[in-house]
């Protein structure tokens, strides 16, 4: 894959703020704005869990919220119970289990997956209820406005948008390895 010079880039940078998985040293960062109530991102999630097995080390996955709120009425608190739930040590966990529970996203469904995963479902339930995390799911959001989200989910791979074909899997999969290749060589993108 060429990366165009007008690509839309990532804004900001992925830092110690985001959630992430994988060795921050990997050649190969891979970030996502998704909502958790979206078919699209939903059809992504095994794909990308399946990316990560694939690549192992090579890989650094990065999720960023950007929930559309006025077509999945329920995003925006999935979302923010993610964010609860890092605070507590268990995003990626709350994370495959929004994924995985898609079409049970009312508050008291998010409460009894905080439950499940052994977290403080009172807190979250207080924190949904709040809006504790409404800041942070908006900055998420703002962040993929200013680098060119329109929809969900959107890829970038190390910093510049990739428009291609994610359900293709082994496509997918082509270009990361060699953006991977081309960084170990010392040609990386950004």
């Amino acid at each position: 894959m060429s990366w165009a010079d007008d690509a839309p880039q990532l804004t900001p940078d992925v830092s110690e703020r985001d959630h992430s998985a994988g060795e921050p040293d990997a050649p190969v960062t891979l970030v996502e704005y998704g909502d958790y109530e979206c078919p699209h991102c939903g059809m992504a999630y095994p794909i990308v869990k399946s990316i990560q097995r694939r690549l192992g080390k090579k890989l650094r996955f990065v999720f960023r919220n950007f929930p559309l709120a006025e077509s999945h009425p329920h995003a925006r608190h999935a979302a923010e119970c993610a964010e609860a739930a890092a605070d507590q040590g268990k995003f990626w966990e709350m994370h495959d289990a929004l994924f995985e529970n898609q079409d049970r996203l009312e508050d008291e469904e998010l409460v009894a997956l905080a439950r499940r995963l052994r977290l403080d479902a009172q807190g979250i339930a207080r924190a949904l209820e709040e809006g504790t995390y409404a800041a942070r799911v908006r900055a998420d959001f703002r962040s993929g406005v200013r680098s060119g989200v329109n929809g969900t989910p959107t890829f970038f791979i190390n910093g510049q948008r990739y428009d291609g074909a994610w359900p293709d899997e082994d496509a997918f999969v082509r270009v990361l390895d060699r953006v991977a290749k081309e960084a170990a060589a010392g040609g990386t993108h950004r």
